[in-house]
Formats: C-alpha cells, sequence, structure tokens
C-alpha cells in the first residue's frame, strides 16, 4: 500500500515542485518505487525530469480529470511516464487551469484524483502530489486522495500567514471529506537563519517544522 503526500501550498514561490523533485528522487535512491503527479499548470516539475512538451500531449493529468468528469474509462496505466532515474510521473499541462470548471457539475468531484490514483497506487511505495498554488478544486482532490501533508514556506510575514489559511483548509478537509490526512512537515525554505525576521517566523510550537 502507498503512501500519499501532497505537497501543498496556495502561495507560489515556495519551492513545491523543487520540494516534489528532490523528496522523490531521494526515495528513489533508498530504492523506494515512486510516482510523482504533477498537479500545477505550470509543468514545473514534469520539465524538471525532462517532460517539456506537455502542453502538446493528451497524455497527461488533465486528460485524465476530464475522462473521469465525463464518466468515461480511464488507461489502466494512466499516462504514467518512466523516467531513466527510477521515477515515474504522471505530467500536467496547461489545460490543467480551465479543469476546475468542469468540476462545477461534476458527481463526487472532491475524488476524481483518488480514483485515478486508484488505478496504479499499488504498484508504488510512495505518491507526491505537487499541487498549483491555489486552495481551488484540484488541491482539495489532492488532499482528499492523501495521506499526509507536506507544506514548503518561505520565512517571512506573509507567506506565514497565507499559511493560517491553508491549515484551516486543511482541517476542513480532514473534518468533512478525508479523516485519516495529517500533516507530515511544515518545510521552511529559501531560509536566511542570520535575520531576525525569519527567526521570529519561525518559532513554531510544532514538532514537524523543517528547514531547509
Amino acid at each position: 500500500m502507498s503512501e500519499i503526500i501532497a505537497i501543498v501550498n496556495q502561495k507560489g514561490g515556495t519551492g513545491k515542485s523543487a520540494c516534489t523533485a528532490n523528496l522523490g528522487v531521494a526515495l528513489a535512491l533508498h530504492n523506494k518505487k515512486v510516482l510523482i503527479v504533477d498537479a500545477d499548470p505550470q509543468a514545473d516539475v514534469s520539465a524538471s525530469f525532462g517532460f517539456r512538451d506537455c502542453d502538446n500531449s493528451n497524455e497527461t493529468l488533465t486528460s485524465l480529470m476530464e475522462m473521469v468528469i465525463r464518466d468515461e474509462e480511464i488507461p489502466e496505466d494512466c499516462f504514467v511516464k518512466h523516467q531513466e532515474e527510477g521515477i515515474d510521473i504522471i505530467c500536467s499541462n496547461i489545460g490543467l487551469a480551465g479543469t476546475e470548471v468542469q468540476f462545477v457539475n461534476a458527481m463526487s468531484r472532491e475524488f476524481v484524483l483518488k480514483q485515478i490514483l486508484s488505478k496504479v497506487k499499488d504498484q508504488y511505495d510512495f505518491i507526491l502530489i505537487d499541487c498549483m498554488p491555489s486552495l481551488g478544486m484540484i488541491t482539495i482532490n489532492a488532499l482528499a486522495a492523501a495521506d499526509q501533508v507536506m507544506i514548503p514556506v518561505e520565512a517571512s510575514y506573509l507567506p506565514i500567514k497565507g499559511l493560517q489559511q491553508l491549515l484551516k483548509t486543511i482541517g476542513k478537509v480532514r473534518r468533512q471529506i478525508n479523516t485519516r490526512l495529517q500533516i507530515s512537515g511544515i518545510l521552511f525554505s529559501m531560509v536566511n537563519a542570520h535575520t531576525k525576521d525569519a527567526q521570529n517566523n519561525m518559532k513554531f510550537d510544532s514538532d514537524v517544522v523543517f528547514v531547509v
């Protein structure tokens, strides 16, 4: 049974894609079978693993979600691409940005991604979901499918302020949609630990805070 981890922050530029890629590589180096799901229309994590033409492809998460919404059968392999370093990936493209509109009338719309991952999750030790910088329906899908959440955040005032809203959203998803969801880590990225601003903003009363 795989462990599904969503890497989430509604603010852009916090290092979500870098965190996803590096965590995936680290797990693969420890002989874990890893699938990365690119749930960001910017497709940065897809590009970082060499898949840079996804905007011209129909074999992406965008297509899979649209198939589920239309109640069509999705392929057994879920368009998984195999990367030479031992990491598998479901790519994204810019079309994912428009997919949220289609969720309005979708049945069980919070569980579209969970339905997709049910096809392949038994093949992996870890599934990492790189989320888009928003708290829209695709991010809610990631939280509904995940066992754990990792939150990369910059150690400054405005990102910390936004973190409070994200924690409220995670709490709401846990209460109403996915009771097993847990926060595995708040990952402070781009930290200059010599500044008082960073030192003050990293004063979290928590045992799940990490600094890189």
